[in-house]
């Protein structure tokens, strides 16, 4: 039963990008609490990066901008990288915390 339930689910995208999102959920929380990095600072980054590709997933399969004009499309991918790259370059131009 189990697998006829995981063969119907991984038959539509947006179930498995919802898995997706829920995994890097909860990986985003396992840096939060320090496990795989020393440094603060590069967890910080680690989990901003993987909310901003969270964020991409859910602009481009929820609010179904995956087959949208190219403009349209272009603008949102533009923002992700564009606001991810703005807030990792402010967090490492930042003091280090003490």
């Amino acid at each position: 039963m189990t697998m006829r339930i995981l063969r119907r689910l991984s038959s539509q995208r947006i179930h498995l990008v919802w898995l997706g999102l829920v995994a890097a959920t909860a990986l985003s929380w396992e840096m939060g609490h320090g496990i795989g990095f020393d440094d603060v600072r590069h967890a910080s980054v680690a989990i901003l990066v993987v909310a901003f590709l969270k964020a991409r997933f859910v602009i481009l399969d929820f609010m179904e901008l995956r087959h949208a004009p190219p403009a349209m499309r272009i603008a949102a991918e533009a923002w992700v990288v564009g606001v991810c790259a703005l807030l990792v370059g402010l967090l490492l131009a930042a003091p280090a915390p003490p």
